[in-house]
């Protein structure tokens, strides 16, 4: 029994252009009409295809799958299925990792509903954090780049954080949280610094629009807070971005926010 590649696609579940693909690679060889240029399938050529079609589901690439049919030998099979079970790990603890951020930030915006334009007082979290920008101005180089993109590559397990300087300038990058910094294999150097926990006024903030929006003054209330508690402010405020949501057709961050008291 021959099968058209339409036939074929529909009894696998796989798309013409994949069986091309494994065509292309010399994973099956279908018979040609010379006339028409249309492709034949046998049985043994599906058989084929279904050990392509396992092995994808295993979760090797589609490059990989079309070499792994053809593969000389159990040794080799065996390496490939074992540094596949290595990926499948990562993607397991990765996945993990995914799950519990997923979890902590849904708190996360719990408690800012709680405490958007409120105070209190409490011991900020231990981070480690990367600042590679000063306002509008990123810092360009080779070392901060490749610091960059290994922040880049563990979001969203990190936070995009600020550090509102005296002075008015605002600092912004990424932060981890030390449990995560640690799973992560993250330490200190270069742009990353290690943040202890300390005794701050904590408070969400909103700001409204773009980099404008964003101002001193919006946290005046926590300076306020802390002069009428008799706390004096011992450092430079930090935070993080918790989410960004539209309102009335104009987008507001909300901040999380801690100002340094003793």
């Amino acid at each position: 029994m021959k099968y058209r590649i339409g036939e074929v696609s529909k009894i696998l579940g796989i798309s013409p252009d994949l069986l091309r693909y494994y065509e292309r690679k010399g994973v099956v060889k279908p018979e040609k009409n010379d006339g028409n240029d249309y492709r034949y399938y046998d049985a043994w050529d599906i058989n084929f295809l279904l050990d392509c079609l396992w092995f994808k589901n295993m979760g090797f690439s589609i490059e990989q799958t079309a070499k792994i049919v053809h593969i000389e030998g159990l040794d080799k099979l065996n390496g490939m299925l074992e540094a596949n079970e290595d990926r499948l790990r990562e993607e397991i603890k990765r996945s993990q990792l995914l799950l519990r951020r997923s979890g902590e930030q849904r708190a996360e915006l719990a408690a800012a509903k709680e405490l958007l334009g409120k105070c209190e007082i409490a011991e900020s979290p231990e981070h480690l954090r990367f600042l590679n920008r000063t306002d509008s101005e990123y810092k360009i180089g080779r070392e901060t780049e490749k610091q960059a993109r290994r922040w880049l590559e563990v979001m969203p397990l990190n936070h995009r954080c600020f550090v509102l300087s005296e002075d008015g300038k605002c600092s912004w990058g990424y932060s981890l949280g030390a449990d995560y910094a640690a799973e992560l294999g993250f330490g200190e150097g270069g742009l990353v610094e290690r943040v202890p926990s300390q005794k701050c006024v904590h408070t969400v903030f909103k700001s409204a629009g773009g980099h404008d929006g964003f101002r001193q003054e919006l946290l005046d209330y926590a300076r306020e807070y802390a002069e009428n508690a008799g706390l004096t402010r011992a450092g430079n405020i930090f935070g993080a971005l918790t989410a960004s949501v539209e309102e009335n057709g104009v987008l507001h961050g909300i901040f999380e926010a801690w100002l340094p008291v003793e």
